[in-house]
């Protein structure tokens, strides 16, 4: 496994900047068609899910056991924003350094967008130079579907919610320690829930 490639990580993401640059266009024209986007996943079926839920506070709850998120192209197209729809369902990737909060560093999980299931923890946030929210590991790796993505000249790893299937981001073996994995995200395909009592901060 390569860790700590700071080249490699800076081709990275010079090379997901032009993408994403070229991805923002949809956002213009309000266009629903991702100009560079990961293979499209199959369609979420109906059913039951196994998750690891966490309180407010972040305590951990234990397995739970919650009915998969199954809407429509519509339905989701409704529900979210403009951005949040091309990047979740679409498989779109938002501009760097562009996505709300991607430099919060308060104390508080990251949920879906598209159901709120628990996805990262602040703790295990770092600064990856990139413009994305990052990540040294998932909350639980139940939480989350990692697929294989062939869509750009190197092969990825792309991250979805196992709930509800929306399309998070990536993960990449460039990260620290202890996993040296880092999970590069859209912060459109998140919403940050602070700790009670946490006064919010944006550096």
């Amino acid at each position: 496994m390569r860790r700590h490639d700071p080249e490699r990580r800076r081709f990275l993401s010079v090379f997901a900047v032009t993408a994403a640059a070229a991805s923002s266009l949809p956002f213009i024209f309000k266009a629903t068609r991702p100009a560079v986007a990961a293979e499209a996943p199959k369609p979420m079926q109906a059913g039951n899910v196994t998750l690891d839920c966490f309180a407010p506070d972040k305590k951990p709850l234990g397995s739970c056991v919650e009915a998969k998120v199954v809407m429509t192209d519509e339905q989701w197209r409704q529900k979210l924003d403009s951005r949040s729809y091309y990047v979740t369902r679409h498989e779109g990737t938002e501009p760097a350094y562009t996505g709300p909060g991607w430099n919060r560093h308060d104390n508080g999980l990251y949920r879906c967008i598209g159901c709120d299931t628990a996805l990262f923890d602040s703790a295990t946030k770092f600064d990856s130079g990139t413009g994305w929210p990052s990540f040294w590991q998932p909350i639980s790796k139940r939480n989350i579907v990692q697929t294989d993505d062939r869509s750009l000249v190197e092969d990825r790893t792309a991250v979805s919610c196992a709930r509800c299937g929306a399309h998070l981001g990536h993960v990449f073996d460039d990260g620290p320690d202890p996993t040296g994995l880092r999970y590069c995200m859209n912060a459109v395909a998140m919403h940050f829930v602070p700790v009670p009592g946490v006064h919010i901060t944006l550096s």
